[in-house]
């Protein structure tokens, strides 16, 4: 079946940086799109990166700049750099593919 497994979030100061990593099972990863969505408490899930099979990206306009989606098709992995990290980045991160099949989350929080 199909799993994806999200890993890497934590606490970083406000300014920091932080990768998180999506381990994908059970598709043929290489050929398929995937994007990452963050939920903060009391707001609803957000799409923030989205990658498609050949690697084109885009991106929220809060996240422009700061956040990087990478896929290594190798590793059956997608990737997202967090860098110059905010107190209102801080959420549970999922990954997910076709808004169908969701990882657990991981939550990253960001200290002021």
């Amino acid at each position: 079946q199909v799993q994806l497994v999200e890993s890497g979030g934590g606490v970083v100061q406000a300014g920091g940086s932080l990768r998180v990593s999506c381990a994908v099972s059970g598709i043929a990863f290489r050929v398929n799109a995937f994007g990452w969505w963050r939920q903060a408490p009391g707001k609803q899930r957000e799409r923030v990166a989205f990658i498609n099979a050949g690697s084109s990206t885009s991106y929220a306009d809060s996240v422009k700049g700061r956040f990087t989606i990478s896929r290594d098709n190798a590793k059956n992995t997608v990737f997202l750099q967090m860098n110059s990290l905010k107190a209102e980045d801080t959420a549970v991160y999922y990954c997910s593919y076709n808004q169908i099949y969701w990882g657990q989350g991981t939550q990253v929080t960001v200290s002021s």
